[in-house]
């Protein structure tokens, strides 16, 4: 993205590194339905450096990433943002925090159905992690994800937090898609 802070404002700023389409597209598909956990490096990393060149720079922000449901990371092997979140804070030096959040029901993939359902998919999907029910942060937390499309994910995410009284920074994502 030429600007990757040009929607750092609003109640969940969003800080987005490339547009979903073409090569990054695939760099995301592979990662997270091709086995292909070793592109979250890279990925994570181009992110990072980003942020860090940004004015954006919170060296107290600890990083969480958007949780799968047990069931999705079983299967997958992995957590694709957990990932990229870990290189993401090998870089920037910020502070991981795997479990902040996790999934407590499943719920369908968000790229096959509208924005409407998004919101209505995402109802009542996450709670506080074993991390941030045994030790509330003060600092704030930056999420981290793969693609943000409508925010339904990364606002879910972000309302759980809040209302357990954890400020939320923003979000920092691979790619957004066009829509957006």
């Amino acid at each position: 993205m030429p600007n990757p802070a040009g929607l750092w404002q609003g109640q969940l700023p969003v800080f987005a590194w490339g547009v979903y389409g073409s090569t990054l597209k695939r760099a995301i598909a592979a990662l997270k339905y091709e086995n292909q956990p070793q592109l979250a490096r890279p990925l994570g990393r181009w992110l990072a450096r980003s942020w860090l060149s940004s004015q954006l720079i919170n060296t107290g922000l600890i990083v969480v990433p958007i949780p799968l449901y047990t069931s999705r990371q079983e299967e997958r092997g992995y957590n694709q943002a957990a990932l990229l979140a870990k290189s993401f804070c090998d870089t920037t030096g910020l502070r991981l925090q795997r479990m902040g959040l996790q999934r407590i029901r499943p719920t369908e993939a968000q790229f096959r159905i509208s924005a409407d359902a998004r919101e209505k998919n995402l109802a009542m999907a996450f709670g506080l992690g074993s991390e941030f029910r045994s030790n509330r942060p003060n600092s704030p937390v930056l999420l981290l994800d793969d693609v943000y499309t409508t925010g339904a994910t990364a606002r879910a995410a972000a309302q759980i937090l809040r209302q357990s009284g954890i400020q939320v920074y923003g979000l920092a994502t691979i790619s957004i898609s066009r829509k957006s």
